[in-house]
């Protein structure tokens, strides 16, 4: 009868362990990666795996990058983010040892006298935790589920941030590209001037403007070109690149404007029902409740320890044995702590993590609004400078140009009416690139990945001026 007993009672606690998934919990991360960024993910965890994730990247490299083709690269090639999928494997590990009934422990004990010898085997079994085994089984789901989910919000951290490099390079190579133009022009305008001057047909005012102009348009380039190589390196890292990879191409131009921008009205809702940090938050709070329902259910014992002990006895002389059976039942008297301790330290830690839940919900709503506005606004100057400002830029400076020809306006005015253009080309490519940077803030806002943009690194400039050392 009691070994039927004790089969049952293990075939109970058997039923509830956990196993080890086939793809090691890498379905969430997976499927929430197709629905919000439309892209592939793999934990790579053996050479067929490698080999995969290698031919896609290499497919990938083999034309001229895409933003969706950076992420993709990134996703498939960044060590961090595989580092970040070994963690997942670590907590599912944690869940499955969670879910085990704890071990028996085998004791022997050897007692010898001149007249007898005394042979004790006790087999010992923690039966709190045997009985506590389902409740911390679910909690251990519950934080294999927001390991999970720590594991998306990884991979769309990685994606957001493989985005916002890639639009910052493309945006410090178009203006270089520009730049680079504008000093061959400026330069044989100065080669023109200089021969004016030796024909005493331009005057060293005039010269000296010329020769200053491309000057400064030659250290504007250099400093886009030095930003240029600085932002396509944080790009090569995010993307995991080396070797003969660093030879991927970028196109000339940012993406267009779309021909119009998004409308969410319930952009609010949105981020409160798709954010994967708050999805973490919810889950902590439900894990933290379970915790403090089991804690105030073991309050007064938390150690019940059950022994089926064997004694044998043998005198030495007669050689006679003496076998006598039982148990023996362990447990806490709470005396002197009565759990009160442990229940106020779990009511705390569950109160703290609503109000942090509650905190998160109330920044995430106002993080999406933020985010939909700068994200509009971003649209409508980029929008004015391509379809106002650089159209009429381009007129005067045309004007400009005649009337310099016809000797109507001098050198210093033509030269002033180039650099404005100039300065209005390079604003144009920062509106530019700021929308799609607030692109993917807002996708950030409503989803989640990371940190938003502060609000003074939106308008860092394309081709920033930067004062020498010791210069104020």
């Amino acid at each position: 009868m009691r070994a039927h007993i004790a089969v049952v009672g293990c075939a109970l606690a058997l039923a509830g362990c956990k196993t080890f998934s086939p793809d090691g919990g890498m379905d969430l991360v997976a499927g929430i990666a197709a629905n919000e960024l439309k892209k592939d993910v793999v934990a790579i965890r053996s050479d067929s795996d490698a080999l995969l994730a290698r031919e896609q990247v290499e497919r990938q490299l083999k034309r001229p990058l895409s933003a969706d083709a950076a992420v993709q690269v990134a996703l498939l090639n960044n060590r961090g983010l595989q580092a970040a999928y070994n963690e997942l494997g670590i907590a599912e590990a944690q869940m499955v040892e969670a879910s085990l009934p704890p071990n028996p422990k085998v004791s022997i004990e050897r007692l010898s006298s001149a007249a007898e010898i005394e042979v004790e085997k006790r087999i010992i079994a923690n039966i709190l935790a045997l009985v506590t085994l389902p409740a911390r089984a679910d909690i251990a789901a519950d934080r294999f589920r927001q390991a999970q989910l720590r594991a998306a919000e990884e991979t769309l951290r990685l994606a957001a941030d493989t985005r916002r490099a890639y639009y910052r390079a493309v945006a410090a190579y178009q203006l270089a590209s520009f730049l680079s133009q504008a000093k061959d022009a400026a330069e044989a305008a100065t080669k023109l001037a200089q021969r004016l001057g030796e024909t005493g047909a331009l005057n060293k005012l005039d010269q000296a403007r010329e020769q200053v102009f491309y000057a400064e348009i030659t250290a504007q380039l250099a400093r886009a070109r030095r930003l240029a190589s600085g932002e396509r390196e944080r790009l090569t890292r995010l993307m995991g690149l080396w070797g003969h990879d660093l030879d991927y191409k970028l196109p000339g131009t940012l993406p267009a404007l779309p021909v119009s921008p998004k409308a969410l009205p319930d952009v609010e809702y949105e981020a409160v029902a798709r954010r994967v940090d708050l999805q973490i938050a919810r889950i902590g709070v439900v894990a933290l409740g379970k915790s403090l329902s089991l804690t105030e259910a073991t309050r007064f014992v938390n150690l019940i320890e059950l022994s089926g002990i064997r004694q044998t006895k043998r005198e030495r002389e007669s050689g006679e044995r003496e076998i006598a059976r039982g148990f023996e039942l362990e447990l806490q008297l709470p005396i002197f702590d009565g759990g009160e301790v442990r229940v106020r330290q779990a009511v705390e830690t569950y109160s703290q993590a609503l109000n942090h839940l509650a905190e998160r919900a109330v920044n995430v709503r106002s993080e999406a609004r933020d985010a939909y506005r700068t994200y509009r606004s971003s649209y409508d100057i980029a929008g004015h400078y391509r379809r106002e400002v650089l159209p009429l830029r381009k007129i005067i400076v045309d004007e400009a140009l005649l009337r310099y020809n016809a000797m109507q306006i001098d050198v210093f005015a033509l030269l002033n009416e180039t650099r404005q253009r100039i300065n209005a080309i390079s604003a144009g490519i920062e509106a530019q690139r700021d929308f799609w940077l607030s692109a993917v803030d807002l996708n950030v806002a409503i989803v989640g990945g990371g940190a938003l943009r502060g609000p003074g690194e939106s308008a860092r400039p394309v081709a920033a001026s930067e004062a020498e050392p010791g210069v104020h």
